[in-house]
């Protein structure tokens, strides 16, 4: 069921005009997402979505009539909105502040009813906040003032959530924490949530849809799986060192390199701490050999490694050898990742004979002993052994 729609809406203040959408739908139990960089519009987006801010143009529907005409009691039991700014006054308690969401259900006394005090009590629930109902406002993190102004807004009962930047200023627990909320909260209560973000990662990971807003324009709505392509975020927030891979949906920083030249040796998952870490020092790096689809194929390219790939799913036979060679009379030292030793990948197994072979340095991160090169318990471990091997540097 279509909840609310936006056509051709122009969203600004006095006669300018911020952004531009010229089609949007939303329906129920949706979480859309208006992403792009601070200061792209977003905000602005959203207030005008939620009747805080009038059109410049074109309309937004609710339930198929304008929202203008529709009474402020009507909106208030339809809409709830949580903005960026979280003040609320520090001495009432969670349960006072979380009551204020019943004010449009309640009478001109603003009295609670039994029934107004158990949808405070289940929004306090559904938040994981019921703890906090004594404690005073003025006292909770922020990531807990967070939960209760979303609970505010659950207890209005309403069909559609607006919220503002929801996860600023939150650590990475409580940003997820949020977005798993409220992704409970549409698939639970069937509630439409609209929120604006800066961090592409989460929107990849809990937006059903995505609105890209870019120098006052709506770039395009859809899904963000296909949408979010490296090409279309450095568009959005411009060329720098960061590198988004969509299929890990981890943003790689790309940092100069002109240290050693390391052969990095890895496959299913094993190579991508590694390669992280040694790019942060500054060394160049050669991974290999993976199928173009080994995620940690994906992690290489994003940290700017050179990788020798072969075609999806192919098995590593002896062509590796050949893909190596140019890069054995250069590379310092061989990393042994750890790989999986299976017959799929037998040819990076000969690559580390064949580093032996050549009296290359060798350092293997295997839990298990290995029979190639020098074992390093951890990561810490591997980088005192590179700093020993190249102090005369």
């Amino acid at each position: 069921m279509k909840v609310l729609e936006c056509r051709e809406l122009a969203a600004g203040y006095g006669h300018r005009t911020v952004v531009l959408v010229e089609e949007l739908k939303a329906h129920r139990g949706e979480l859309i997402c208006f992403l792009g960089p601070n200061g792209a519009g977003k905000s602005t987006l959203l207030k005008t979505v939620a009747g805080l801010l009038a059109p410049l143009g074109g309309a937004v529907y609710l339930k198929g009539e304008r929202l203008e005409k529709v009474s402020l009691k009507e909106r208030a039991g339809a809409l709830a909105v949580v903005l960026t700014d979280r003040r609320l006054p520090a001495l009432l308690t969670v349960f006072e502040a979380v009551s204020l969401g019943r004010h449009p259900h309640t009478g001109l006394l603003g009295k609670l009813s039994q029934m107004d005090e158990r949808v405070v009590w289940e929004s306090l629930r559904l938040v994981g906040a019921e703890e906090l109902a004594s404690r005073l406002y003025g006292d909770l993190s922020d990531g807990e003032k967070q939960k209760v102004l979303i609970a505010r807004a659950l207890a209005q009962e309403p069909e559609i959530m607006i919220l503002d930047e929801p996860t600023v200023h939150l650590d990475l627990q409580h940003r997820a924490g949020i977005m798993s909320l409220l992704l409970r909260l549409c698939r639970e209560k069937e509630i439409t949530v609209f929120l604006s973000l800066h961090e592409v990662e989460l929107a990849l990971r809990g937006a059903a849809y995505v609105v890209l807003v870019h120098e006052g324009k709506a770039l395009g709505m859809g899904l963000p799986e296909e949408l979010l392509t490296a090409e279309v975020v450095s568009q959005l927030y411009g060329p720098g060192a960061g590198e988004f891979e969509p299929v890990t949906g981890a943003v790689e920083l790309r940092l100069p390199a002109a240290g050693p030249l390391l052969l990095v040796v890895a496959g299913g998952g094993k190579g991508a701490k590694v390669m992280r870490v040694l790019a942060k020092r500054g060394y160049r790096l050669v991974c290999g050999v993976l199928p173009e689809n080994d995620v940690d194929a994906f992690v290489a390219r994003g940290v700017g490694a050179s990788l020798l790939a072969l075609p999806p799913f192919s098995p590593i036979g002896k062509e590796a050898l050949e893909l190596v060679r140019p890069y054995w009379e250069r590379a310092r030292a061989v990393i042994d990742t750890g790989f999986p030793l299976v017959p799929a990948t037998e040819g990076n197994r000969l690559l580390l004979e064949e580093a032996e072979a050549r009296g290359l340095p060798l350092f293997s991160l295997r839990t298990e002993a290995s029979q190639w090169g020098e074992r390093a318990a951890d990561l810490s471990s591997l980088l005192q052994m590179l700093n020993n091997l190249f102090a005369g540097d």
